[in-house]
């Protein structure tokens, strides 16, 4: 879910236990939009993390620190010299909005005090950073937001500090539930969810689904009628925010990837792997960097995807050439025809005619067909050019044939590289990935490097299935050479997903036969690593590994096999939580 107001409240309530009555002792500017204040408290220092990013806007306390810039920026410098032993006296959250008010109390040159204000608003591409005075004059921001930018609202330097427009949406922790059946009743809630998400401050799509979600499968949706039900699941999901009844979690996807975050628990995301944590600031740091980690992976890849794409669209328009060939070369294998009755008709025929009608002998109705002649050539002569140009067009589709071959066989190839891109979010996965494209002759070598050791960051995925066998997943086409043919043995299983690019999977043999609980969770392994991973009923093909063979001149990863059997699996987070990850 988006850092909506929901969460939000969340974290001020966490903050407000925090560093409220707290003293600024030092202030950075990381990046060119993003914070940290050093606040004492109680003894304790803590790091608070405030991010105006148009990607990661947000609030909290960090464990992590950056490198500073070795001369501040501007908003920095002006922050220090308004802020800097500062007493945080509160944080609010002005009409449950995605907003974040500090405080702070300063004692001027003159001795008076003083207060200042930070706003935070978190708001996508809009997110800002903004100082204010004690009359809620804007001193800076974080962004100069002038007229060139937005003719609604300016933020500028001596500007009287305007709030983001509401767009008249209400509070939704000071409404009549009774309004709210009205509302809903009003535009016939056709779309309840975004009618919520549309009149309400804070609460994001996620959490207007969770409350429809909530309400229709309450356990008395029978005796009631589904707008009493949604305004009920909304007074309920509300009162956890007024009751503060907060608790942080992270769901997460079957390889541990993070999906999203949450307040509390929501239903909406019943059956998926759920990781609770201590504190907001503890979950917004992992969450985080994990998602900076993939920005990363993303920035990476990006010329190679580039590359890939270009690869694949050359491969397909090659295609469509190619079998306009064969269309072109099957009309011309006519010709044959041609010369054959020419050559049966040849005494009735004489040089200097231009065409011939002659009777087909190979249909059985006896059709004439007109054959054109070049009439400075003799009967024998047109023969023999007709001959000559059938034997040609033969000769060309066998040729465009094995082009076309080729072609498909580089679209599966490179299609494996792009499923296997699409998984790859560490340094080690990309630079094996680059490294075989390079060897392929796809990306020139640069200059001459050592070959990077392997290190279990880029070994194949080792899980251990519920029966306690080993199960290894290639992580790219090398990873599954390496696995099928380097790694394993004639009585593993291996597994891969049927007509589609994926991972090789390989379970282990053990000196008894393989059960088919871990059979199952093997084929979900090689379902969820595939491009099929988002699918339901999906064919997996499994066999003995002495049954898989790597043809000659093959690419990477590419394989053939028989005496293999297929299973159908639908991959699950549920399902595949069930497995122990081990690397």
């Amino acid at each position: 879910m988006a850092l909506d107001g929901v969460l939000l409240s969340g974290i001020i309530n966490e903050l407000s236990n925090t560093i409220v009555s707290g003293r600024v002792d030092k202030i950075y500017q990381t990046e060119k939009d993003e914070l940290q204040l050093i606040i004492r408290n109680k003894g304790t220092n803590y790091r608070l993390l405030i991010s105006a990013s148009a990607n990661h806007p947000r609030i909290h306390i960090s464990k992590y620190s950056k490198d500073n810039p070795e001369s501040p920026p501007m908003f920095c410098m002006v922050l220090r010299k308004h802020l800097l032993g500062a007493r945080v006296k509160s944080l609010t959250q002005p009409l449950f909005d995605r907003i974040a008010e500090l405080t702070f109390e300063v004692v001027t040159d003159m001795g008076d005090l003083e207060e200042r204000k930070l706003i935070v608003e978190i708001m996508g591409r809009h997110s800002n950073v903004i100082l204010l005075d004690a009359s809620d004059r804007i001193i800076d921001s974080i962004k100069h937001v002038g007229f060139n930018v937005s003719r609604v609202r300016q933020v500028l330097p001596g500007l009287n500090y305007v709030s983001p427009p509401s767009h008249e949406k209400i509070d939704p922790r000071y409404y009549d539930s009774d309004k709210l059946f009205d509302l809903l009743s009003e535009k016939s809630a056709k779309d309840p969810a975004n009618i919520i998400m549309t009149s309400f401050n804070g609460i994001s799509k996620i959490s207007a689904k969770e409350i429809i979600s909530n309400g229709l499968l309450a356990e008395n949706a029978s005796s009631k009628s589904s707008l009493d039900l949604i305004v009920g699941s909304f007074n309920n999901f509300i009162s956890h925010i007024k009751n503060k009844d907060f608790k942080p979690i992270m769901v997460l996807g079957p390889d541990s990837k993070p999906i999203d975050i949450l307040p509390f628990d929501f239903s909406f995301y019943k059956g998926k792997i759920k990781k609770e944590y201590n504190s907001f600031s503890a979950l917004l740091d992992d969450f985080y960097l994990e998602k900076d980690k993939h920005e990363r992976a993303n920035q990476m890849t990006s010329d190679i995807r580039k590359l890939i794409k270009n690869r694949l669209d050359r491969c397909k328009k090659n295609q469509l050439l190619y079998k306009q060939d064969i269309e072109r070369a099957e009309s011309a294998i006519s010709y044959k025809l041609y010369g054959e009755l020419i050559t049966a008709n040849i005494h009735s025929l004489s040089l200097g005619m231009d065409s011939a009608r002659l009777v087909n002998y190979y249909d059985e109705k006896l059709q004439l067909i007109d054959i054109p002649l070049d009439p400075t050539k003799s009967p024998a002569q047109n023969a023999q050019n007709y001959f000559k140009l059938a034997s040609k067009a033969n000769t060309t589709i066998s040729k465009v044939n094995m082009l076309i071959k080729d072609t498909i066989d580089e679209i599966k190839y490179l299609e494996s590289l792009d499923e296997a891109l699409s998984r790859a979010n560490k340094a080690s996965d990309i630079d094996q990935i680059k490294e075989e494209l390079i060897e392929q002759g796809y990306i020139k070598k640069k200059s001459k490097k050592k070959k990077p050791t392997t290190t279990s960051s880029n070994k194949p995925i080792h899980y251990k299935s519920s029966d306690s066998y080993d199960i290894f997943v290639g992580k790219n086409n090398m990873q599954n050479d390496m696995l099928t043919f380097k790694k394993s043995s004639n009585n593993d299983i291996w597994l891969h997903i049927k007509n589609l690019p994926g991972s090789h999977v390989l379970i282990k043999y053990q000196g008894e036969e393989i059960p088919d609980t871990t059979l199952y969770e093997a084929a979900l392994l090689a379902a969820y690593y595939s491009k099929a991973r988002d699918a339901e009923n999906v064919a997996v093909d499994y066999c003995m590994k002495k049954n898989v063979r790597k043809p000659k001149g093959a690419r990477p990863g590419m394989v053939i096999y028989d005496n293999y059997k297929t299973l159908y699996v639908t991959p699950s987070d549920k399902n595949l939580s069930k497995l122990k990850r081990l690397n």
